[in-house]
């Protein structure tokens, strides 16, 4: 940012089109509606510009019929936030963003104020774009370069990593996003997750919604999930201390869920330990790589192997 067209500004007048700065200059300053903030907005007092506002602001234009001098503060917050974007980046750091658009190649979203783009192979959902609209989810940065005006994000990277910090067995509190016959979806911080039909309570369900109904809090239990395509099951059925608790005293369930969920992590651990011990001695043999949770596969990498397509790209600032 160049600091010799950067001034100090106090607002002293407002209209519909933006608004009067002093700048104890001999030359009247102005500060547009468009350029009042890196956000759309319909008047300058959405941005809390009021009179008596003291501000720096930038100059980024003369009107010579006049001498009005151009302010904006849009271009100085443009600079914070690609700034900000290059830190989060650097720190591989889990943002949240809100989808605005779509289009044949991915999905827009908004982040720290600017548009970035999301390639489909990206996405670890598997609704269409249009459902993600005006949603709010997490991202990690695959690409953030001002000169190219391009921010390029990764939900599936952003899921694969909130997966990675719930093990399974784990107890994690959720709300119903919504009920379908075959489960509920489950929000478990950013993260959809299924509580199938069939692992919600030991005694047979026939209609969901008599015992969940959308918008409920409830505690779940980790059950699996697959990072790469970012599914994750659930299960309350493990939480109950008897059959059918979940139907008939479901306060009972999440009371004792911790405590049902360390029994079951102590049974798992044992079976998995031997499992382990078992795979590892076709290691050498298949060449595949054993993970942290005892799966054994190949590695996979963050991105296809075919890349991602930046040909759909939009600026990530708007025109």
């Amino acid at each position: 940012m160049n600091r010799v067209s950067l001034v100090k500004g106090t607002v002293f007048a407002t209209d519909n089109s933006g608004a009067y700065v002093d700048i104890t200059a001999k030359s009247t300053a102005y500060l547009p509606l468009h350029e009042a903030c890196i956000h759309r907005i319909k008047n300058v007092e959405e941005a809390g510009i009021i009179p008596g506002m003291r501000e720096e602001f930038m100059i980024i234009d003369e009107n010579q019929a006049d001498d009005t001098l151009i302010l904006s503060l849009r271009s100085i917050q443009y600079d914070i936030a690609w700034e900000r974007c290059r830190q989060l980046k650097a720190e591989d750091a889990v943002v949240k963003g809100k989808v605005i658009n779509a289009n044949k190649g991915g999905l827009v979203a908004q982040v720290e104020g600017l548009k970035g783009f999301v390639p489909f192979s990206q996405i670890s959902s598997k609704s269409a774009g249009e459902e993600l609209l005006e949603q709010v989810i997490p991202f990690k940065f695959v690409e953030v370069d001002e000169e190219q005006s391009r921010l390029v994000l990764s939900h599936r990277k952003a899921v694969a990593e909130s997966q990675g910090q719930l093990g399974i067995g784990s107890v994690v509190t959720g709300s119903v996003q919504s009920i379908k016959p075959y489960g509920a979806f489950i929000d478990i911080g950013g993260i959809s997750g299924l509580l199938h039909v069939s692992q919600i309570s030991h005694d047979r369900i026939t209609d969901i919604e008599t015992v969940l109904q959308p918008g409920d809090v409830l505690k779940v239990m980790i059950l699996s999930h697959d990072r790469e395509r970012g599914r994750v099951s659930l299960s309350t059925k493990k939480l109950e201390p008897t059959p059918g608790d979940m139907i008939r005293n479901p306060k009972l369930v999440f009371e004792k869920a911790e405590e049902m969920a360390q029994t079951f992590r102590q049974r798992i651990a044992q079976a998995e330990a031997m499992a382990r011990a078992d795979m590892l001695r076709f290691q050498p043999e298949s060449g595949l790589t054993l993970s942290g949770e005892g799966i054994l596969g190949p590695l996979a990498s963050d991105l296809p192997p075919e890349g991602v397509d930046l040909s759909e790209v939009p600026p990530a600032e708007d025109s």
